[in-house]
């Protein structure tokens, strides 16, 4: 931006999408109690595993397991600032697989793999983009993976600079 200044990227550019890079979202996040009662309340999820610490005391987690959605929404939502920060249209989310339980207290780690990139045949100026996530807690333990499709401007610059991003 000028002499000493510069403007924080959000957002990889299409060039930079590589097949086979692989990106480690930095910083992990730790699930708190909060995280999943507002992911419950919000989608309408009343399974009393996710909310009621005396039944889930009896289940075979012997405590409350944190809402599969709420577990994708924060890994996803991990990888937006490197990955899709510059998106203008997500296309697809497919073969989401819960691989290992996570509950209130554990911390998830995330990173990508980008499998393909392409211009998009219908929207002149884009691109499609399609990565591997997996999700990781603490332990190293892979707790969730899906493979998703998006589109981004062929452009970051462009973009960046009409915006002020």
């Amino acid at each position: 931006m000028g002499e000493e200044r510069i403007r924080e990227n959000v957002g990889l550019a299409y060039d930079d999408f590589t097949p086979g890079l692989v990106i480690e979202h930095r910083p992990g996040r730790t699930v708190t109690e909060t995280d999943n009662l507002m992911g419950t309340a919000l989608t309408g999820n009343a399974a009393p595993i996710h909310t009621d610490a005396h039944y889930s005391r009896q289940t075979q987690w012997g405590r409350i397991l944190v809402c599969g959605g709420v577990t994708l929404n924060l890994v996803a939502g991990m990888s937006v600032r490197s990955i899709s920060g510059l998106t203008s249209a997500n296309l697809a989310l497919d073969r989401v697989r819960f691989h290992a339980p996570v509950h209130v207290g554990d911390t998830l780690y995330a990173q990508t793999k980008i499998l393909t990139r392409r211009p998009s045949d219908s929207r002149p100026g884009n691109g499609l983009i399609t990565c591997h996530t997996t999700g990781h807690n603490q332990n190293g333990t892979c707790v969730l993976a899906f493979t998703r499709t998006f589109l981004i401007p062929l452009d970051a610059d462009a973009v960046r600079n009409a915006t002020d991003y």
